[in-house]
């Protein structure tokens, strides 16, 4: 599948000078558009969210659901300069890929044109931020010349945690997710410029003002990244948070949970911890607004929008 039909938000649209953002401290925090993905993937993805539970709450309408109790969701990363570093968070699904998903088979998709307009050619990033590794996160870490795979950021330093690494090393993959890893990781391994981090429990910096956050479950290395700069922080979720309903819900669980329990477990953790404060939490599947602030609503939480510049 090579487009969407969902009409995009008044924001989603992403052209040179209008690439979305918002500030952390002096820091700025740009969005960089991928593809909206097809309503079929809430259904797939986060099968408890059903129509009847997501009608229930009418503040994820119309951003983040239609009407009908339809998710939105989208694929983007993040980008931003912080500690003298020019960092993206996650690469997305990438283009011209072989997938067995029909909404990520053999994308042709202007990501690295929108990366590019946020002033972050390829050739000028320092730091790769994968928060997991799974298809839709890493599909950019490389692209294809004269027939093969090699590294998109050639100047970056790829980093994941360890344990994620070491989990796929041992896992009995099936063969989608092999050739994955054979277009997608292996290239970056091979060229030398995959690091893998140890992850402590309260969190490890990476680079100043940028901190790896465990939060295993989806997968057993599960990060999120936490910005902090000027004495304001932001929360850069991966998939330990897919959609604004698991605010509401945080029992929700996505299909591909390694560990339900656990994912679960990291993601109530995570929104307690930014409740009702001012951290910008960013979603990496949110689709526009994108960002807000979680607050506490009954016995759980909402999500109070903040739109990007």
């Amino acid at each position: 599948m090579r487009r969407t039909t969902r009409t995009p938000s008044v924001d989603e649209s992403a052209t040179p000078g209008s690439i979305p953002s918002w500030t952390v401290g002096d820091l700025t925090v740009h969005r960089i558009d991928e593809v909206p993905l097809p309503a079929a993937t809430g259904p797939w993805l986060l099968p408890d969210a059903t129509t009847d539970v997501v009608s229930r709450h009418d503040w994820l309408r119309p951003d983040f659901a239609d009407h009908q109790g339809t998710l939105h969701i989208d694929s983007h990363s993040f980008a931003f300069e912080a500690g003298g570093l020019r960092v993206l968070v996650d690469t997305g699904i990438g283009n011209g890929k072989t997938r067995t998903n029909p909404a990520w088979h053999d994308l042709r998709t202007d990501y690295l044109e929108h990366l590019t307009a946020a002033g972050f050619p390829p050739d000028s990033v320092d730091l790769v931020l994968l928060t997991h590794l799974h298809t839709d996160h890493v599909g950019w870490n490389t692209h294809e010349v004269n027939g093969e795979w090699v590294p998109t950021f050639p100047h970056a330093r790829y980093v994941t945690s360890r344990i994620e690494r070491e989990f796929w090393a041992g896992y009995d993959m099936d063969e989608p997710r092999r050739h994955m890893f054979d277009d997608s990781v292996i290239p970056v391994e091979e060229a030398g410029l995959l690091d893998l981090v140890d992850v402590q429990p309260e969190g490890t910096d990476i680079a100043p003002g940028i901190r790896l956050l465990p939060t295993p479950g989806h997968t057993p290395g599960h990060i999120a990244v936490q910005l902090t700069d000027g004495g304001k922080s932001a929360l850069i979720t991966g998939d330990a948070v897919h959609h604004p309903v698991q605010f509401a819900h945080p029992a929700i669980g996505s299909c591909v949970d390694i560990d339900p329990r656990l994912s679960e477990e990291s993601r109530r953790k995570l929104l307690g911890s930014v409740a009702d404060t001012d951290t910008l939490v960013l979603g990496t599947h949110f689709p526009p607004p994108t960002a807000g602030h979680v607050i506490t609503h009954g016995d759980a939480y909402r999500l109070r929008p903040v739109r990007a510049a």
